[in-house]
């Protein structure tokens, strides 16, 4: 199983009064990844992270096999819910990856 751990920055320009719909809109399109891009086992999103976080918003998932990172990052599906939901609004995206 591998575990794919992205995290963003919101852009500066976004108003913290679009932040709680612009992340509702990110963790429901992201979840629902699952069943549409294969080997995607599961996707959790982090909303609300603690204070000593240096980060803004988080997604976890899982895939079967590290072959399958690379399929759901180029998946159409993927890809038009990270240009149409996420991408517009975030920074400084950092990745981990790693199998267990």
């Amino acid at each position: 199983m591998v575990h794919h751990i992205v995290m963003w920055k919101f852009k500066h320009e976004v108003e913290e009064n679009r932040k709680p719909e612009l992340k509702k809109a990110m963790a429901e399109n992201l979840k629902g990844l699952v069943g549409k891009v294969p080997g995607l086992l599961t996707a959790e999103f982090v909303e609300l992270p603690l204070a000593s976080s240096t980060h803004d918003i988080a997604l976890v998932t899982t895939l079967e096999k590290a072959e399958d990172v690379a399929v759901y990052g180029s998946h159409p599906e993927h890809v038009k819910v990270a240009d149409t939901f996420v991408r517009p609004f975030v920074t400084e995206r950092v990745c981990l990856d790693y199998e267990d």
